[in-house]
């Protein structure tokens, strides 16, 4: 049996995908960062394979062009933003870069004279774009989206640098769904001239993957017998008790904290939201120590949850169905 370069490419990125994921969320979990190189690392096998496929494909010079401009605006996030100073400077890193950011932005202009003025968006949606068209606006769209993802981080949408460089090196990864067409295709998929991009396909993914959390949490303290009052429920659908000598080393928000009455006596109060600002080392030893005062040995905590442990879950549907909205408009396309 013949093995298309396409099925190559795109088997090799999904295990690129769950390899860089799985490291990612392990160093997460483990050292609660993720350090620069981490993601030079992945980037390298990132922008080979779709330097591949722009080769396979034969891509003209503003394809690549604005795909360079997609990898120049991600490094940002990483090795930061060149400046003229840089360049007059003579380092040869910084006038390779500099000459970098000025092939990426002829590529953009050029695509756009060259393809954008003939060929819209919604060419493409109705399919009559030329093919070398449809290119350009691919790389295009990686542009956007690593500029959506830098927004969404500056923005605080984006809780951790580390997330938005996850969703930017997914762009970077899977332009398209050129290579990576999902395992269960319905007719709703071939019908539809575009897709969702896959890097925001696998944000929407582990959306719905969060919003089980609350269910699973519930269970949870129900069988461990944590629900005792009708008041427990407003903290088991998101939260769970922990033994109070398990709370520093434990990636969690302690809602549990001692306040004193207006008759000038001490109460345990438990928040329903994890605090705005996490408190200092300092600040939750004594709050640990004023409740074991009290004589509480078991507090409520709510879980730091990283972006990257729901992505890596969400890999799973997006392999499997691809585009959700693809799926949510099966029945109007039937």
């Amino acid at each position: 049996m013949q093995v298309e370069p396409f099925e190559i490419l795109g088997w090799a990125r999904w295990l690129c995908l769950i390899g860089c994921f799985i490291g990612a969320a392990w160093l997460d979990h483990n050292f609660r960062r993720i350090p620069n190189s981490y993601w030079l690392a992945w980037a390298k096998p990132a922008i080979f394979l779709w330097i591949l496929e722009l080769l396979v494909v034969e891509a003209d010079w503003t394809v690549w062009g604005s795909a360079a401009a997609a990898v120049a605006l991600a490094s940002t996030a990483v090795i930061g933003r060149p400046t003229l100073a840089d360049f007059r400077s003579g380092n040869p890193v910084d006038v390779a870069v500099i000459i970098w950011y000025v092939f990426g932005a002829a590529g953009v202009i050029g695509g756009a004279m060259i393809h954008g003025s003939t060929n819209t968006p919604m060419d493409i949606i109705v399919g009559t774009a030329d093919p070398m068209a449809k290119l350009w606006w691919a790389s295009v769209s990686v542009l956007v989206q690593v500029w959506l993802f830098d927004v969404m981080w500056r923005m605080r949408l984006l809780h951790g640098g580390a997330d938005a460089k996850a969703l930017m090196l997914v762009a970077i990864l899977i332009p398209t769904w050129a290579t990576i067409a999902p395992i269960v295709q319905g007719e709703s998929w071939g019908r539809l001239g575009v897709h969702i991009p896959p890097a925001f396909a696998l944000l929407i993914w582990g959306s719905l993957a969060f919003l089980t959390i609350p269910i699973i949490f519930t269970i949870w303290n129900a069988a461990k017998g944590n629900i005792t009052s009708a008041a427990d429920m407003r903290l088991a659908w998101h939260s769970t008790r922990m033994p109070l000598d398990k709370v520093a080393d434990a990636h969690v928000w302690l809602l549990d904290e001692v306040i004193e009455k207006a008759d000038g006596t001490t109460a345990v109060h438990t928040r329903i939201r994890a605090p705005a600002r996490t408190p200092s080392d300092e600040k939750l030893q004594a709050q640990i120590a004023a409740l074991k005062e009290l004589g509480v040995e078991v507090g409520w905590v709510t879980y730091k949850w990283p972006l990257l442990a729901i992505l890596l879950p969400a890999i799973l549907p997006l392999i499997i169905w691809g585009d959700p909205f693809a799926l949510l408009l099966a029945p109007l396309l039937a």
